[in-house]
This record gives structure tokens, sequence and C-alpha cells, in this order.
């Protein structure tokens, strides 16, 4: 793919970092709140190699991004996605982990004249209600609601890598250096506060903007993971607040809240047809 440059996009005086590479459809990757753009490592090189142009974003507060928004939503967090679609000229489709499903949703509904499908990996797209009975009787979704209590209430680095080793039933062959790399970022001031500020944001705002989207949406759910005690229940109640007809649910066995990174070629085999779908000059 050559050297990758990272950029920078002003919006409301601060700064979103970015790269971007290859020629061809637009495609935009957000990954999940404490993480960074280097969560998609191992499906640029597919998605470049397969004639897109792949735009991998750090959400704001994190990776590259400024820090001291005035918000963490999903709401803010699309508003700058859909910025960078129209900075770098649309149409796109969005791939979004967790918080950035939400958010993609949040930019379809908003932004139909540039945003042409959606892929939604392990998202955090609707109301959330805790089972006291699921919490009893699933011990990983009982495990995990407890580290990422521990984050977002006291701020905890240990708690956070914790809840990604969870997270992650099985490891990538680089986990010890990426688990640095996200250790490092996050114990730079402002991160975790960045971090605890997403995890407070309800996804209420993306479930409202369900019914609004237009344009085709896979959701991706990992059979394993943590943040629910069914995960393909959860992606269910996504499609079918969904207008009939627009959503697809796969669940990606074994993988966790990070299909991307710990199944990349399952995800792939999903994507890139529909990529094809929904990129009409593909």
């Amino acid at each position: 793919m050559g050297s990758i440059v990272t950029e920078h996009l002003s919006i409301d005086g601060n700064t979103i970092a970015y790269d971007v590479t290859g020629e061809g459809p637009l495609v935009v990757l957000a990954h999940g709140m404490g993480d960074s753009r280097h969560s998609y490592r191992f499906v640029v090189p597919a998605l470049v190699a397969a004639g897109y142009r792949v735009a991998n974003v750090d959400i704001r507060g994190c990776g590259d991004s400024g820090l001291g928004w005035d918000g963490y939503s999903r709401t803010d967090i699309a508003g700058d996605l859909v910025a960078l679609v129209r900075h770098l000229g649309g149409p796109a489709v969005i791939m979004g982990q967790s918080i950035s499903g939400g958010a993609a949703t949040i930019a379809a509904a908003t932004a139909p004249d540039v945003i042409t499908g959606i892929i939604e990996l392990a998202p955090f797209t609707r109301k959330q209600s805790v089972s006291v009975g699921a919490l009893l009787r699933v011990k990983r979704y009982r495990a995990g609601s407890t580290q990422l209590g521990m984050t977002m209430l006291l701020g905890s680095l240990p708690a956070w890598k914790k809840y990604l080793d969870l997270a992650y039933p099985t490891k990538p062959a680089d986990w010890d250096a990426e688990l640095g790399r996200i250790s490092t970022t996050m114990s730079e001031p402002g991160r975790m506060k960045a971090l605890q500020a997403m995890c407070k944001s309800a996804p209420t705002d993306a479930g409202a903007q369900l019914p609004n989207v237009t344009c085709p949406v896979l959701i991706i759910q990992g059979s394993l993971d943590p943040d629910w005690a069914d995960p393909r229940a959860e992606g269910e109640k996504i499609i079918a607040d969904l207008p009939a007809g627009l959503g697809e649910l796969v669940v990606i066995e074994g993988a966790g809240h990070y299909p991307h990174a710990q199944t990349p070629d399952k995800v792939l085999a999903l994507a890139l047809p529909f990529l094809a779908k929904t990129l009409t000059d593909a």
C-alpha cells in the first residue's frame, strides 16, 4: 500500500486524525471507544486490494485525534464521520464498531445523500437494559459488565485491560504489542476521561434514528461478545427497529466484541459482497 500519511480534519476548533489508502469507492472505518484506527490493521489491506479507497479514522478523543471535545455521544461522532465523508467526497459506506456502530446509524439517517450503506460490528445502537437474571446466569456477561463498570466509574486502566481480555476470547497473533499500544495511548492525559464519557453516553440517540435509516445495513455480532448475554438477540432487535428489508444480521461463532481484529477474514467475507452491492460504482 506504500507509505501511509496521517491527515487531520479540523472540526469545531479540534482535529480528527485519519489515514486514506487506496483508490476507488470510499469506505470509512470507525473503531470503538478506548481504541484507535489501528484496530482495523487486518482489514485495511484487503479492502484496498479489493479496489476501495479506505479512510481509517481515530474517532474524537482517541488515538491521534484531539481531546477536549464538548461531547462524546454517538451523535457527536456521527457528525465527525459525515464531515469526513463530505471532505473526502462521498458517497461512502461506514463500517463502525461498538459506539461507532451507533454513530454509523445516525450518520446514515441524517446524511442519506452521502452514506449509501453501513456495516455495524458489535454495535451499541439501541437503548440497553440490564437483566439481573442474565448477569447471574451468563459468566462472561457478568464479568464484562463488572470490568466496564469499573472503567466507567473509576477510570481504571487495569479494569479496561481485563475487559479487553474478555472481549477477545482468542487473541490476534500481535496481541501483546497491540495491548501495549492501547495501554500507552490510554495512559496519556485525558484519554481515559474520553473513554469514561463514551461509557456514560447512552445509545438512545442512535436507537431513535433506526427507523429513519434508508440504506442497507449489515450487523455483525460475535457469539462470545461479553457486552450482551445474548449477542444474537441484540442484533435481532436492531434489525427489527430498522425499516423492513434493510437489515441483515450475521453472528460469527467464537468471536467477541472485536470481530474485525479477531476474525478479519470472516468479516471481510461478509463486508466485500455488501460493499459491492451498496457502492454502485465499485
